[in-house]
């Protein structure tokens, strides 16, 4: 912090400015000067030196200011040259004169950014009565509320309490707070006034709680969207849930009813505002989560077959530590596994004493002592008990035979008695080439393992003896003796001979489950992705961490999930980022162990490969902007040895995914702060194919002896929620941190191409235009009749990337004039827009006016050059969004009916290809470009459909804007029932969509 006092008021900002600080000031000309700024002490004007003007000159009045932006969003800033090297969090620009000429300024910090920018908004809010705002500050809503709380403390009514009544009462309010850190900022304020004293009085109290409670960074965060306010209304609430939080569908009733569960002061909650405490209440709550409530159900298609699917998958399940240290066997870990979501379990059963099989597992016992082993039936009945308390759907059960035929039909016996009907052992049909689907097959029990061939004479048999092992060790496969009734009870998931390169091109039955070693399995990841995938798509793959783990380490399941691999084995025992980022994986959909693989792994015909190196083939590339804020209350790292308290924090951003979206960005480190750091650091990322991706935050010690590891939290990409969030930190072993958390903003945009040379200085997700014009190119297929069908769709697929990049270009042209960055939703937009365009009299200079169902805005009489330019932008944004809306039916059509042709050539590709002589490599190649151009021409018609929906839902949000801004002519009720009416219309269109063509 820029001071010692922290920032929880008005006055706390004013203060600091009047005290002064150096700013850097930004010219166009690519030059920045060094300037002291203070603010006056009557609060009426803005000073800088050293200036080569008149000291009466180098002054910007209160009253001429317009607007504070924070960020780099004027015209200076993008066209300065230097403007790359300037922090984004620290820049601000305040905007003043009828032409709306703008002071840019970086200061050293986003905090000191922060006070400037509250502050002066603050002061151009109030500029009527300026000088009243000191007194005012011992009056508002908090300060009362706290006066409140001291009085109904202070039984003898003297205004003044024991110092250990108002450390208790403190921690009443807010629990988080430790009580040494209460007494020393007590001993602080009181040295501060000379005195010495066990007392404390009402004005110590609400300055103590003021400094302990405020967090900064919710404080500014309160100013600027309760226009320069200390404390929300209900309006003020649904703007910010709408606009920022990407809440739909809120109401003024949900808003005050937010405000009556999470204010403190009975007065506020009368009244119907939420201040600063109850703001922060609000934040830290799960309704703030970064993970979408939505996906805490079972959110995705369930009728799928089983194999395009991933699932949860546990190696060595009995262990509960490493098998090389830990303990033998031991039966809570079939238990943590089950209730984690774990749907595939494994047991290796082998000989046991007295006629009962028993699990193996875990280290060799000492010479001379007893195996401890698991019997087999004790484990089943544990099984039996959880099986579904977590997830409804299949579990599967791989069985590792290692015991004679007699154990054999004994383990028969028990699970026949344990799960009874339960168990599923439904013969599949010869013909079927896919796998049932999960919601046939719910509450079922899957046995996986060996089986006899079908010709097999006999009751018993012999089947091959491959383990995990053999492939790595290359040794001879063996023989194994089989019960029929233990083969019997394998029905879907038959383990097939041991995988090899040749995988995809040897006949598979759909309910063979291919089982790789993690060398295995890395080789063909490596060598042949594609036909990895291309298996995967009707076949299962198990891939077992490699025996060479002894200490039951875990391989990196992201490697395999890119392939396809459904059944990736993981030790649960032991945690770690690879075990972090398997459990938050499964998080998604419920936790139900079941994660649907993206469509391109799916689709009969599609071309996708896990090592891309840029983006996917038909999809749009998304642009994830993520600003690290702060942290509460880290813990010291559990390890650590020869230290105190102090911790020196820093936050990793961790993505996951595609080789092409792996990406690690660190914050700078805070010193001596757990408590609330403040980081304020903004990154972005690009994500090609965000249905495989997940981000990681870990909180790490920079100052640590023996251990650095403070908590983690791991969450798929598809479950975050926009906004202001908060992370709940999990520690190393997977247990969440009370009330650790981080605070930061997430914005995601799906902006697919900009233009223009400006285009670098603006966002990552404008740079991406050209390569995404490569990733779309249709491929030459080398057959004339399938390239002639295929070149029909050139035209129509240049004229859907051409209308959804105008659309999107004209949006951030209105956002940059608007001084909003890209990420920016449409409604804050006309929200900023409405208040440049009401006059000095308080009546708007331009009204809404629908025409054809399109919201646009007319002038009143001349308006100035600059609002001009704005509308300009404005009318060209609903033009291009117009465009699109009305021209995406049609050019949808004509990539639907390609598609729709290259497909007639699907299952002839290969004849086609002999009789033009193609064979071998070429041939290859031939099948390859056609699922590429099948991919491209589905993913552009995917994308094309979902622009016209949100161009529609543009529309709609920006004349719902437009009317709750005061811009519609007349307030009447006709004017609402035409605006009603508009909506419909728009609301049609979506609805015709649905029931038919797009």
């Amino acid at each position: 912090m820029p001071s010692e006092k922290k920032i929880s008021s008005a006055q706390d900002c004013i203060s600091f400015m009047q005290a002064g600080c150096e700013l850097k000031k930004v010219r166009p000309n690519s030059r920045i000067y060094n300037r002291f700024f203070t603010l006056d002490p009557d609060l009426q004007a803005l000073r800088w030196e050293p200036s080569k003007k008149d000291l009466d000159k180098a002054k910007l009045d209160i009253s001429a200011i317009k607007e504070i932006r924070l960020g780099k969003n004027t015209e200076t800033f993008r066209n300065n040259g230097l403007a790359d090297q300037i922090c984004e969090d620290c820049a601000f620009s305040i905007l003043h004169g009828e032409n709306y000429e703008s002071l840019d300024l970086v200061a050293h910090s986003a905090d000191v950014a922060n006070i400037w920018v509250s502050g002066l908004r603050y002061l151009v809010s109030r500029s009527k009565q300026p000088l009243d705002f000191m007194e005012d500050n011992q009056n508002t809503p908090r300060i009362l509320w706290l006066k409140t709380m001291f009085e109904a403390a202070d039984v003898d009514g003297n205004g003044i309490m024991l110092e250990d009544t108002a450390v208790d009462l403190i921690k009443q309010l807010n629990p988080t707070l430790k009580e040494s850190k209460i007494r020393l900022k007590f001993k602080e304020i009181q040295k501060s006034k000379e005195k010495l004293t066990t007392r404390v009085t009402e004005e110590e109290f609400c300055e103590a709680f003021c400094e302990l409670c405020t967090r900064p960074e919710v404080y500014f965060l309160l100013v600027q969207i309760s226009k320069n306010k200390e404390y929300l209304d209900a309006n003020d609430l649904m703007l910010f849930l709408e606009a920022e939080q990407g809440v739909a569908h809120i109401t003024e009733d949900v808003c005050s009813d937010i405000i009556r569960r999470y204010e403190l002061s009975e007065e506020g909650r009368q009244k119907g505002f939420l201040a600063i405490d109850g703001f922060t209440q609000y934040l830290l709550s799960p309704e703030c989560d970064i993970f979408d409530p939505e996906h805490k159900s079972v959110v995705q298609d369930m009728t799928q077959p089983l194999s395009h699917y991933y699932i949860s998958t546990s190696h060595h399940t009995c262990l509960t530590e490493d098998q090389g240290q830990g303990p033998a066997a031991d039966l809570h870990g079939y238990v943590r596994a089950l209730q984690m979501g774990c749907r595939s379990l494994e047991l290796d059963v082998i000989e046991g004493p007295e006629d009962e099989p028993v699990l193996r597992g875990g280290r060799s016992p000492a010479p001379g002592a007893a195996a401890a082993h698991l019997s087999f039936r004790s484990v089943l009945e544990v099984i039996n008990k959880f099986a579904f308390a977590t997830s409804e759907y299949p579990l599967i059960l791989c069985l590792g035979v290692r015991c004679s035929l007699p154990q054999q039909k004994v383990m028969v016996q028990h699970l026949r008695t344990v799960f009874g009907d339960q168990l599923y052992t439904e013969a599949p049909l010869p013909s079927e080439s896919y796998l049932p689907s999960l919601e046939k097959l719910k509450r079922r029990i899957l046995v996986e393992g060996k089986k006899l061939p079908a010709d097999s004479q006999g009751s018993d048999g012999e089947v091959t003896d491959d383990e995990e092992e053999d492939e790595e060790a290359e040794r001879p496969t063996g023989r194994m003796q089989l019960c029929r009734e233990l083969s019997d009870l394998v029905s879907l998931c038959q383990a097939a001979q041991r995988g090899d390169s040749e995988l995809a091109m040897r006949g598979q039955n759909a309910w063979e489950v291919c089982s790789f070693s993690e060398s295995g399995a890395s080789r063909l990841a490596s060598e042949c992705p594609e036909d990895l995938v291309s298996h995967n798509k009707r076949f299962l793959s198990r891939v077992r961490p490699s025996a060479a783990r002894a200490d039951s380490s875990n391989l990196n399941p992201q490697d395999f999930w890119n392939c396809g691999c459904q059944l990736v084995a993981m030790n649960f025992q032991t945690p770690g980022p690879r075990m972090d980022l398997h459990t938050g994986w499964f998080l998604q959909n419920g936790g139900c162990g079941y994660v649907l693989r993206p469509s391109v792994m799916r689709d009969e015909v599609s071309y996708f490969r896990a090592d891309t190196k840029g983006a996917v083939p038909g999809a749009s590339p998304l642009a994830l902007r993520l600003k690290v804020i702060s942290g509460q209350h880290f813990p010291k790292p559990r390890g650590a040895c020869a230290k105190g308290d102090v911790i020196d924090p820093y936050v990793c951003v961790e993505i996951h995914g595609l080789p092409a979206d792996r990406a690690e960005q660190r914050t700078r480190t805070v010193q001596d702060n757990s408590d609330n750091p403040i980081f304020d650091e903004t990154f972005e990322f690009q994500v090609n194919l965000p249905e495989l991706a997940a981000v990681r935050f870990v909180v790490l010690d920079d100052d640590y002896i023996g251990d650095e590891f403070i908590g983690q939290y791991t969450i798929p990409f598809e479950c975050l929620q926009p906004g202001y969030r908060h992370v709940p930190l999990r520690s190393f072993v997977g247990d969440v941190l009370e009330h650790a958390t981080l605070f930061v903003h997430v914005a995601i945009t799906n902006r697919s191409g900009g233009g223009g040379a400006r285009a670098p200085k603006r966002s990552l997700s404008a740079r991406m235009g050209k390569k995404v014009r490569e990733d779309t190119a249709l491929r030459n297929v080398g057959l004339k009749t399938v390239d002639d069908v295929f070149k029909t769709a050139v035209h129509p697929l240049r004229e859907a990337i051409d209308m959804r990049e105008n659309m999107q270009n004209a949006i951030v042209s209105i956002k940059e004039l608007c001084g909003l960055p890209p990420i920016a939703s449409l409604k804050q937009c006309l929200l900023t827009l409405s208040s440049r365009l009401i006059t000095s009299d308080n009546t708007p200079s331009v009204f809404l006016v629908m025409k054809d169902s399109f919201p646009y805005l007319e002038p009143v009489g001349a308006i100035p050059e600059v609002q001009k330019k704005m509308l300009a932008a404005y009318d060209l944004m609903i033009q291009e969004s117009r465009f699109l809306i009305e021209m995406a039916e049609s050019v949808h059509e004509k990539i639907v009916q390609c598609q729709k042709a290259g497909m007639e050539f699907h299952e002839e590709l290969h004849n086609l290809g002999a009789k033009e002589g193609l064979k071998g490599r070429k041939l290859s190649k031939a099948s390859e470009s056609f699922a590429w151009n099948i991919t491209v021409l589905k993913g552009q018609g995917d994308l094309l459909k979902n622009a016209k929906n949100e161009a529609l839902e543009n529309m709609k949000q920006i004349q719902l804007a437009c009317l709750s801004c005061g811009l519609s002519k007349t307030p009447s009720s006709s004017a609402e029932a035409k605006g009603k009416r508009s909506l419909e219309a728009i609301e049609e269109k979506e609805s015709s969509e649905e029931n038919g063509k797009l």
